[in-house]
């Protein structure tokens, strides 16, 4: 079996070059709500040394708020939004000589998107004007994925190592204070239970059914190093392969 381990990466939070030898992709900040052109170029050429997938990870341009601050914005605002970082993300793969796999939005995007068909179609049918051969990741069970598959693109379904869930299967709002998942051992059976049973148990108690494609830890996280060495070790121990899908 194997199981797709990622984490957000080039968001000026220092731990990318660590994270980058136990991770299988890497979702790159794009320049608007984190981080910058130079920190891109080096998180890419630290992909392409390790083998490292690439994704490109677009958010709102919201610096303040680390781009977790809702917004709206109108259809041509949102293209633009896409266009412009998926372009500058290309060019910088191009540059560095690896390929751009996947889509994945962060934040407050990814999160409105998940609970948005209109929103989540914009974005789909931007990413598939730009390259219809990108994947586009996306959170287990939402609109995003929904939006993928009905737009004939590659969906990667996605689920969290470090945050806990609604019983509607979205994510706990980080303005909550059990958003977070911030014991190791915990995010190790939060993993393993999504992974071998296809659930998540709820801050509720019900259990959620999720289909996970790729296991995503945030890069920003106080404890990103931890959990992702750990995780990626238990499940090595149970014979589960780290690796990303490329098909």
């Amino acid at each position: 079996m194997n199981i797709d381990l990622n984490a957000d990466v080039a968001e000026n939070c220092g731990q990318d070059e660590a994270l980058m030898r136990i991770v299988s992709s890497a979702n790159v900040c794009c320049g608007l709500h984190a981080g910058s052109y130079a920190e891109m170029l080096a998180t890419l050429q630290l992909a392409k040394e390790h083998g490292v997938r690439v994704g490109a990870h677009p958010g709102f341009f919201d610096r303040d708020n680390f781009g977790r601050t809702q917004q709206t914005l109108d259809e041509t605002g949102y293209r633009a939004l896409l266009a412009y970082q998926l372009g500058a993300t290309k060019a910088l793969c191009d540059l560095v000589g690896v390929s751009l796999d996947y889509v994945k939005p962060h934040g407050a995007l990814y999160n409105q998107a998940a609970a948005d068909e209109t929103l989540s179609d914009i974005i789909v049918s931007e990413i598939k004007r730009f390259d219809p051969n990108l994947k586009v990741m996306g959170l287990s069970g939402g609109q995003l994925v929904a939006a993928a598959k009905r737009h004939g693109m590659h969906a990667i379904s996605e689920v969290f190592a470090d945050r806990n869930y609604e019983k509607d299967g979205t994510l706990v709002s980080r303005t909550k204070d059990n958003a977070l998942i911030t014991d190791t051992d915990a995010a190790v059976r939060h993993v393993l239970q999504m992974i071998t049973k296809g659930t998540v148990t709820s801050v509720c108690g019900s259990e959620v059914p999720v289909e996970a494609d790729s296991i995503c830890l945030h890069g920003d996280g106080e404890h990103a190093i931890a959990f992702a060495q750990e995780i990626k070790k238990q499940l090595q121990d149970k014979g589960i392969t780290i690796a990303a899908s490329h098909t």
